[in-house]
This record gives structure tokens, sequence and C-alpha cells, in this order.
């Protein structure tokens, strides 16, 4: 479980960066739940960890400020009966949530403008629907 946990190329954080407590935990398992800590929170710290680059950081930190606490970033896993299991969903959870922070951000959208006969086309159809429209109308001067 030691394991360094490959963010993405340019970001691993090594095993020693992260730090797990346990504690018991609710929800299923029985008088299992009272005796035994299954519950994991696994924490790290964004904002002072020497593995994230520096150019990498601000938007970490920017995309992940809701959820973090004096720049660290916590993780809690309760759902399994076994303390392993939730160590591994833990660090599944941190990996899923850093990797979405860490990703480039969208290209920007180039504005286009519409073509000629894009404009045509549709000042066609107004003039279509603005005909369908006056045949509807009735006319009060024949009667």
């Amino acid at each position: 479980m030691d394991a360094d946990l490959g963010v993405t190329q340019r970001l691993v954080i090594p095993a020693g960066e992260l730090a797990e407590r346990f504690s018991r935990a609710s929800g299923p398992g029985g008088q299992g739940v009272n005796t035994t800590d299954s519950r994991v929170e696994l924490s790290f710290d964004v904002a002072r960890s020497p593995s994230v680059p520096d150019d990498l950081r601000p938007r970490l930190l920017a995309r992940l400020a809701s959820r973090l606490s004096d720049g660290v970033l916590t993780i809690r896993a309760s759902e399994h009966r076994a303390q392993l299991a939730n160590r591994e969903a833990a660090r599944a959870r941190l990996l899923a949530v850093l990797r979405e922070a860490a990703a480039p951000p969208p290209a920007k959208r180039r504005p286009t403008k519409p073509s000629r006969g894009a404009k045509e086309r549709r000042l066609a159809e107004k003039k279509r629907r603005g005909d369908t429209k006056r045949g509807r109308r009735t006319r009060y001067d024949e009667s």
C-alpha cells in the first residue's frame, strides 16, 4: 500500500507525502464497527508539497479551493468493512480528484461569423414563415 501515486506524467506523489488516519466507522459491520478502526482519512498537502510542479500548483489550488483546509486535501472512506479496502478506495478517490483538477483547461473557442449562404438561408426561411403567417390573417375589409 505504500506505493507512490502517479496522478499524471508530471505529478507523482511519493507515499511519504500522504498521511493516513484511522478511526471507527459507522455503517455495516455489526459489532465489529465498534472495535475496529476501518474508516480511513487520507490527507495530501497540495499547497506545500515539493512533488507538485510550481506551474501546476495554482491550478490545483484554484480548482480544489472548496475542498481544501489550509492547503490540505482530505479524502474520507468508510464504505467498506475492511480497512484495507477503505485505504484503496481513498487512494482511488484522491487520484480521481487530483487528475480532474490537474487537467489542462479546454481550448478557447475561436469566434466565427455565419457564412453568406447561412445568412441567405436564414432570411429566406424568415420570408417563408412571414408569408405563411400572412396567409392565415382574416380580411376585415371583405365582409
